[in-house]
């Protein structure tokens, strides 16, 4: 089977987020005051074949002009995707035949990780992500993420 065929036999609901996305990440803390906001466009993809299951490049920019690039593979072991990168390691399942959850722990903020729950509807031309945030096993803040699909840049 390719590698497409693998993730659809297991994780359904990722491959309906194949595509191009755009949208705002903002952080919030315990008491609801905004910490940072950025734009993102992020760019998913599903190989047939090689390394990587799912691929994933995110262009970042805020307002200050700052500007970040990432690129990430994730590999399907069983019924998880799991990434190792120098930025987080952990995994993603299917909970919901629309609905992904993810556990990262992330490895360039020392003792902090996140859970991630992703919705998205087929035929669905936006999704909704929520990072729980964590560190030292106490809540410490919440990003929302709200992406609109859109067409290649």
């Amino acid at each position: 089977m390719s590698n497409r065929a693998d993730l659809q036999a297991v994780m359904p609901a990722m491959l309906l987020h194949d595509g191009w996305w755009d949208g705002w990440y903002r952080d919030f803390d315990l008491d609801g005051k905004l910490l940072d906001e950025r734009r993102v466009k992020t760019h998913c993809e599903f190989p047939d074949t090689g390394e990587w299951h799912y691929i994933q490049h995110n262009w970042i920019s805020w307002a200050d002009g700052r500007e970040a690039t990432y690129e990430f593979g994730g590999r399907l072991d069983g019924h998880r995707l799991i990434w190792d990168t120098d930025r987080f390691s952990g995994y993603g399942w299917q909970t919901h035949e629309h609905t992904i959850m993810l556990r990262l722990d992330r490895l360039d903020v020392p003792r902090a990780c996140y859970v991630e729950m992703i919705g998205l509807f087929p035929g669905a031309n936006s999704r909704a992500r929520t990072w729980q945030w964590f560190k030292d096993d106490e809540p410490w803040k919440r990003t929302l993420c709200d992406e609109k699909r859109i067409d290649a840049p």
